[in-house]
Formats: C-alpha cells, structure tokens, sequence
C-alpha cells in the first residue's frame, strides 16, 4: 500500500504560480493577499464531470467572488484549458500546467491516463482549497476520482460561515 500525504492544514501553502489562460498573467496559490481565497483543481479537458462542477462554479460566481477569489487549475496544457473556457464561457481565473510536484505538493491523488482516447498525460484528481489572506490552508477537499466533488452551494454557505465567524481549522487532532 502507498501512503498519500494529506495536506497541512493550518499551516501556510507553499507558494507556487502557474501560467493564466489569459497569456498575460499568473494565478500565485499560498500568496498572503488581501481576502481568502479558494483554488479548486480539476482533472482536465477530458473529464466530462470536471465541466458539469465548473459549469455550476462558473453559474454561481459572482456569489463567490463577492466572499473571496477563485482559481481552478489543471495540469492540461494552454490550448486545452482555453479551448474549454471558450467553449463553456468560463468566467473564474483559469490556470494551466499544474505540475506532478505540485500536485503532490498540494496532497492531490495524480492519475495516469487509462488510454490516449482519455488524455495523453498525467494528470490531477479533484480537490479544493481553500486558504487564509495570510496564505494558511483552511479546508480541504481532495478525491481520488471524478466521482467525489464538493456540493458547491453548501461549500459556499459554509466558507461565509467559517470567514464570517473567524473559525479555526478543524481536523488537526
């Protein structure tokens, strides 16, 4: 059996950049800024669950960013990840070749593809992070396949709560 390293919570990510979609820009993860924030990862372009959750993210956005900022990543390359946030209107901060270190950096589970008709590469499992202004790991949510994601309207309801109210990171018992 391997052992998968779980994030630290409470603790401060490791920052790390990855290339916007834009061609101008980063999106920075563990970077202390001025509001919270949530990175969410998803397995790539050829994922067909990865759109249906991004296309709910994406309709529910201005919640979101109203609370804090969003960036989704994956370890596809540019013209993939652009080709999906053409095709599906994508408005969220979109970065792209997330790296296996990262991925282990960040505690993900990392897949090799089944068969070249499902992706070429290696790539990431879902998860979700989401972080302090001061760049601390506050909530995790990490998978080992598409199946497993986050119900995104309770994921928001309780990140308002847990800002709002100043909680502490639970689970280090």
């Amino acid at each position: 059996m391997t052992t998968h390293d779980k994030p630290r919570v409470g603790h401060k990510v490791a920052e790390f950049s990855l290339p916007h979609v834009d061609g101008t820009s980063q999106i920075t993860v563990g970077k202390p800024g001025d509001r919270w924030s949530i990175l969410f990862v998803y397995r790539g372009r050829h994922c067909p669950r990865c759109k249906r959750f991004l296309n709910k993210l994406n309709a529910a956005l201005p919640q979101w960013t109203d609370l804090m900022d969003v960036a989704v990543v994956s370890a596809d390359t540019r013209d993939k990840a652009l080709a999906d946030k053409e095709e599906f209107g994508w408005s969220f901060d979109l970065g792209y070749g997330l790296s296996v270190a990262q991925m282990r950096q960040l505690g993900l589970y990392v897949s090799e593809p089944l068969s070249e008709a499902e992706t070429t590469d290696t790539f990431a499992e879902p998860g979700a992070f989401a972080m302090r202004p001061d760049g601390t790991l506050m909530l995790v949510d990490i998978s080992n396949g598409p199946a497993a994601r986050p119900d995104l309207e309770e994921l928001l309801d309780g990140m308002a709560f847990n800002i709002a109210n100043d909680r502490p990171v639970r689970g280090t018992a």
